[in-house]
């Protein structure tokens, strides 16, 4: 009887042992590099926002894939009329935000409305620039009348920018994020970390994970010591990849090399001289080797790029030898310009390391044409409003992550400045084209055109590399947008 009580006591032991076990991997502690400015998509530019509340916290009517499809998300089914002015939305039923309210074809109306409205703060207004109505014909069916035809239309709505909110808690959004995700806003640290955890009554697939913890690490060091002692389960886009190996060769990671719709650019003040003259910036687009900078600055993981496109993308062109390496050219194009001694100038630097690393190379290699740079290492919001908003830079490096983001060039508003009638009247013709290779045509011919003005200078894609714990399953090898995704993310006990 001993015996059989102490095996008992042992069974017992162990099945609360691994009951906790349990219990712990259900909660993952993810490495994010920015923190964001607030947790509003639909009132801010950047990318940092979605990496914590796309489709965990916030949904649209679409949602993008791990491998860049677009799937119905808050719209269960969509029809379009054969003019393709009109789409008809069928919302699921029984969807209710994370204070209990419901979610219906008011709540898309209000959202699409205000995304649209003259006094709109979305980053990405011209999204639905082209709506004419937004009418709620009962709870679950919305009709969207556009002025003109949109090829994009579907995919636009897929947007972070484009989620669906309540009038009754936008006014709060940005420190109290209210959605209907399988996530729900739990608490945010400021300068720390931001917490979400497991919606209950999700309407849709429940999330595996109880809790997720977004810890913001910015020093590449950093990273590479919160990993290696396992205060991180996960970072992806990590800074450091001189550090991949050393993971790869680890046991108790994985690594995950992936692309991203990222295009890594040396943005440029159009409007700022000497840089509203082409032939300067086309001069400069020589001083740069992007072979260079991708070793130095990202260890080899990169695809240079001679244009704003995804490589990866089945219309992408390269156009690469518009603007190979070739000081000598740079400096006898700059005298060319008037600017036989070169010029001074500044560049502005956001915190990742793609930009502070990147902006060290570039700025000796423009010296070294004559190009004199002065470089300001910026915190996000400060570029945010010096840069994005204030147009207070000469040069900047930034990684754009939106998906198929070319339209930004048809914005002269748009902070590196670009107005082209004709590239804005491309863009249009776009919208309209609803025929794959009509589309592609315009697609291609948009890509030359800006590499013809040498609007910026096209660097390389980023590549997106994941370093996370062995046991974790669910996590996007690609970024088809700024997002971390954790809706399918479990721990493989």
């Amino acid at each position: 009887m001993k015996h059989f009580k102490l095996r008992l006591a042992i069974a017992s032991a162990l099945a609360i042992t691994a009951s906790l076990v349990y219990a712990e991997t259900t909660d993952i502690t993810v490495g994010v590099t920015l923190e964001p400015p607030h947790l509003d998509p639909t009132g801010a530019a950047a990318g940092a926002i979605d990496s914590v509340v796309y489709a965990n916290v916030f949904e649209g009517l679409t949602r993008f894939a791990a491998d860049g499809s677009i799937l119905p998300a808050l719209a269960e089914s969509w029809t379009v009329s054969d003019d393709g002015l009109v789409y008809t939305f069928s919302l699921h039923s029984g969807v209710k935000f994370h204070d209990g309210s419901s979610m219906d074809s008011g709540d898309v109306k209000f959202s699409l409305d205000r995304a649209r409205a003259d006094d709109s703060t979305n980053a990405q207004k011209a999204l639905f620039s082209g709506i004419d109505t937004v009418e709620a014909l009962d709870s679950t069916t919305v009709r969207v009348t556009l002025s003109a035809p949109n090829g994009a239309f579907i995919f636009n709505m897929a947007w972070g920018d484009a989620v669906i909110v309540a009038e009754e808690t936008i006014a709060d959004a940005k420190t109290n994020p209210v959605g209907t995700g399988p996530f729900v806003f739990t608490n945010w640290v400021q300068g720390d970390s931001i917490t979400i955890t497991k919606n209950t009554d999700y309407w849709g697939t429940p999330a595996r994970l109880n809790s997720a913890t977004f810890k913001f690490i910015s020093d590449p060091t950093a990273a590479f010591a919160a990993l290696m002692a396992e205060d991180v389960d996960a970072f992806p886009i990590y800074p450091a990849p001189e550090n991949l190996p050393q993971f790869k060769a680890d046991s108790r990671f994985q690594v995950l090399i992936g692309s991203t719709e990222g295009e890594t650019i040396l943005s440029t003040n159009n409007k700022m001289p000497p840089f509203d003259n082409v032939k300067v910036r086309e001069a400069m687009s020589h001083a740069i080797d992007r072979q260079a900078i991708i070793d130095g600055a990202m260890f080899g993981l990169g695809t240079p790029i001679g244009t704003h496109f995804a490589p990866h993308n089945p219309d992408y062109v390269d156009l690469t030898g518009q603007s190979n390496y070739d000081p000598a050219l740079a400096i006898s194009m700059l005298a060319d310009a008037g600017y036989p001694d070169g010029f001074k100038t500044t560049l502005k630097l956001p915190p990742p390391s793609y930009a502070r690393r990147g902006g060290e190379i570039i700025a000796a290699q423009l010296r070294e044409v004559g190009i004199d740079v002065e470089i300001s290492n910026l915190e996000w919001a400060q570029w945010l409003e010096q840069v994005f908003r204030g147009y207070d830079f000469g040069l900047t490096i930034v990684s754009h992550t939106e998906p198929m983001d070319i339209g930004i060039y048809a914005r002269p508003e748009y902070y590196f400045q670009y107005d082209s009638a004709d590239f804005q009247q491309l863009m249009v013709d776009l919208n309209a084209a609803t025929d794959p290779d009509a589309r592609s045509t315009i697609l291609k011919a948009a890509q030359q055109m800006i590499s013809d003005d040498y609007v910026n200078g096209y660097l390389f894609q980023l590549a997106s590399a994941t370093v996370a714990n062995a046991n974790i399953v669910g996590l996007w090898h690609n970024a088809p947008t700024q997002a971390t995704d954790l809706t399918a993310v479990y721990w493989n006990d």
